[in-house]
């Protein structure tokens, strides 16, 4: 699992220049032991701040772009959903040599789901379609769109391009057949609505097998609800796929258009990853290797 950087751009940060930005904009929460999270997170750069914050550095220009949106949206968002979600408590500026907002938030506890775990995964299942029921029947209005809110139509030249190069890693014939299958999809019946957009196993907390919270909401916004079923192959096990299904009421078109979401991310994932992030690109290989099992 990679802690460093992971993209060209990326601002190298530390426990030290933590420390500065707290005692500089912060200085109620000086003196406070800064230790890095060994987390995965590809977009923000995660420092725990005593034993209840966590400071959050964004690692790429458009990821710095989500923090306004997060504090925003986040407070709105948090009473209508069945499990917790970060609550931003300090809003950064740049300064100290990092150049883009950042941010204080609670911190919470939990440990991440372990990727394709066999054992009794129901209750887990039954809580992620709660969750994403919840929150895509939260009002729209003024809801900014989605980071993956284009259609999977616009998606299909990277798509393509990815499996080109990764056809030495994967059964390239059939994960085009899954991917024309999603194409092929009726688009969704209504308006877009809320989506966190990314339920993958590094953007969750769980607790004695139960979700018990939702994290990173850097893609938060409007599109097609179809979007957040790409957990079925990012956390849950075969045999508990039909009970998420089932609980957040996945017509045909949309577990199509949800399989058609998972296979672009970790395609695209795996290609970007494959040398920077060994926990992001296993992940990927996961999620490629149960979609195609589940086409044959």
């Amino acid at each position: 699992m990679s802690t460093g950087r992971m993209h060209a751009d990326e601002p190298e940060t530390g426990p030290p220049l933590v420390r500065r930005l707290i005692a500089a904009q912060f200085p109620h929460w000086a003196g406070r032991p800064v230790e890095r999270v060994g987390a995965a997170g590809t977009a923000n750069a995660m420092y725990r701040l005593g034993e209840d914050l966590v400071v959050r550095l964004p690692r790429t220009a458009g990821s710095a772009g989500d923090t306004a949106k997060e504090h925003r949206w986040l407070p709105r968002l948090a009473p209508a959903l069945p499990v917790a979600i970060p609550v931003p408590l300090g809003a950064g500026v740049p300064g100290e040599g990092y150049p883009w907002p950042w941010s204080v938030y609670g911190w919470l506890d939990g440990t991440c789901p372990t990727v394709g775990d066999t054992a009794e995964a129901a209750p887990l299942a039954r809580d992620l379609a709660g969750f994403v029921t919840a929150l895509h029947l939260v009002d729209p209005a003024d809801g900014p769109p989605s980071y993956r809110s284009e259609s999977l139509a616009a998606r299909d030249t990277a798509v393509r391009e990815a499996l080109a190069d990764l056809r030495t890693e994967t059964d390239a014939v059939t994960a085009a057949e899954v991917w024309e299958t999603a194409l092929r999809a009726p688009a969704p019946a209504g308006p877009p609505g809320w989506i966190h957009a990314d339920l993958q196993p590094g953007n969750m907390l769980t607790a004695g097998g139960r979700l018990t919270a939702v994290i990173d909401f850097g893609c938060l916004g409007l599109g097609d609800p179809a979007v957040d079923l790409i957990s079925a192959w990012y956390v849950l096990p075969a045999g508990a796929r039909g009970t998420f299904r089932d609980a957040a009421r996945a017509d045909d078109a949309a577990w199509a258009r949800g399989t058609g979401w998972a296979l672009s991310i970790a395609l695209m994932e795996l290609q970007y990853y494959r040398g920077t992030n060994t926990f992001m690109a296993e992940t990927a290989r996961h999620v490629i290797a149960e979609i195609l099992a589940d086409q044959r």
